[in-house]
């Protein structure tokens, strides 16, 4: 998902003939709507798209809103727009061909929904013992209009729109690493979001108030999912540093998204580095019985 790939098919549409009433169409998961719709929002300025996602993480979270972008260095979407597609299609036979990681991965970005804007329908995701797809179309309808509810209050991300954002801060640094790290084993996207979510739960129950019970809840179910991935101390540090390039960053400040409750989402807000390690050991379960005070 780089420059250098969209380059490639700038050059393709321009010796296709392509021009402002051309319409591209984005079939695969998010890398491909992400990189698909840049490409479409750039070329001649900007060009008609439309998705269709074949991953769960694709249908509920990425071919929705309108964010698109590339990977500069290997860090997430530094270079992207916000430009609705004209259409996104969630046709969710596809998802019969997905492995259970896959699977997993799109999960993980349902339960954020859950976590930021209804706890109802976090206590449903929560309740299921078995991904079975018969269940999760309503529920993938459900996190798409959830989601949608949020791009529509606020298209260009001034505010609520930043709670999308959940588990993501310290997510995608920790996904960046692992795509980086010549020693590490590729994280998915909702892997490494799923292990921010739970890093964000205990920053959120340290300084917002957020019930130890739910925070809790949120690191029982997530790890349950998605097992525990090791980080040691100097990955962790690593990963810290990646956090200064987020694209929510103001004024060198880095900005979290945090929770009060289930669906109480709160943005911009500061968190200590010492802090963020206990995140991270309360994660790995070394956490002291101090951490709680």
């Amino acid at each position: 998902k780089t420059i250098e790939t969209c380059n490639g098919i700038w050059k393709v549409l321009s010796e296709l003939g392509a021009d402002r009433k051309s319409l591209v169409i984005n079939l695969g998961g998010g890398v491909v709507t992400d990189l698909g719709g840049f490409v479409a929002a750039t070329f001649k300025r900007g060009i008609a798209c439309i998705h269709f996602p074949t991953t769960l993480l694709g249908m509920v979270d990425a071919a929705v809103g309108g964010k698109n972008g590339v990977n500069l260095d290997g860090l997430k979407n530094q270079v992207g727009v916000i430009r609705q597609p004209e259409m996104v299609v969630a046709d969710t036979s596809f998802l019969q061909t997905l492995p259970a990681a896959e699977m997993r991965s799109g999960l993980a970005e349902m339960l954020k929904h859950g976590l930021i804007q209804d706890e109802g329908y976090w206590n449903k995701l929560t309740d299921l013992k078995n991904l079975d797809l018969s269940d999760l179309d309503d529920l993938i309808e459900e996190s798409i209009v959830i989601k949608e509810n949020v791009v529509k209050q606020d298209p260009t991300e001034e505010n609520l729109r930043k709670s999308l954002n959940f588990g993501h801060t310290l997510g995608h640094a920790i996904e960046s690493y692992f795509l980086e790290a010549p020693s590490k084993q590729k994280l998915l996207h909702g892997e490494a979001v799923a292990i921010g979510m739970v890093l964000a739960a205990y920053l959120s129950f340290k300084t917002e108030s957020f019930p130890k019970k739910k925070m809790e809840e949120v690191k029982k179910v997530i790890v349950a999912m998605f097992g525990q991935t090791e980080i040691p101390r100097e990955d962790q540090e690593k990963i810290i540093e990646l956090l200064k390039f987020d694209k929510k960053n103001e004024a060198g400040k880095i900005n979290f998204v945090l929770l009060r409750n289930i669906g109480e989402p709160v943005m911009d807000r500061q968190i200590p580095n010492d802090l963020i390690y206990k995140a991270f050991d309360y994660y790995l379960d070394r956490q002291l019985d101090t951490d709680f005070n």
